[in-house]
């Protein structure tokens, strides 16, 4: 070997990860109902960077005299994972703000009765849904899912 050591990239990839997730959040993932209150895509992000920065820690350290890293890898990891718990934290204090949906009905609770509009235009109410007859089992519904997005009309 002629003395030089190899870059460790995965360490930097693992840098650069994190911050791509907190710069997706902030700028697509909040946009979208489904991931806005549970970052999912975030925390997946969160995940991947996590694995590039262990193999890149191990790489550093399991062959210090062949790979880079021993200073900037514990370095990128720390920010890393401050990054991660700030972020994290944050969703956490920001999701306890949110206000309680007192008047929705609780699960197993009866809901009052409601119409709205199909796709086609035509009026239906929750009676008319819990009494009419299904096509396949000539039979009336037992229950009826109600699904509430709260703050997305």
């Amino acid at each position: 070997m002629d003395g030089t050591r190899s870059w460790n990239w995965r360490i930097w990839i693992g840098f650069l990860l994190t911050l791509v997730a907190v710069a997706s959040y902030a700028l697509f993932v909040f946009k979208f109902p489904i991931t806005r209150n549970v970052p999912w895509v975030t925390y997946l992000l969160f995940a991947v960077a996590l694995v590039f920065l262990i193999a890149g820690l191990r790489r550093a350290f399991g062959q210090p005299t062949a790979n880079r890293g021993k200073v900037a890898g514990p370095t990128l990891a720390i920010l890393s994972l401050a990054v991660m718990a700030f972020f994290s934290w944050g969703t956490l204090v920001f999701s306890r703000q949110l206000p309680a949906s007192k008047e929705a009905p609780k699960v197993g609770e009866k809901a009052l009765d409601f119409s709205l509009p199909d796709t086609h235009g035509k009026t239906f109410t929750l009676s008319e849904l819990l009494t009419t007859p299904l096509s396949a089992t000539g039979k009336p519904p037992r229950a009826v899912l109600l699904v509430f997005y709260r703050g997305y009309w």
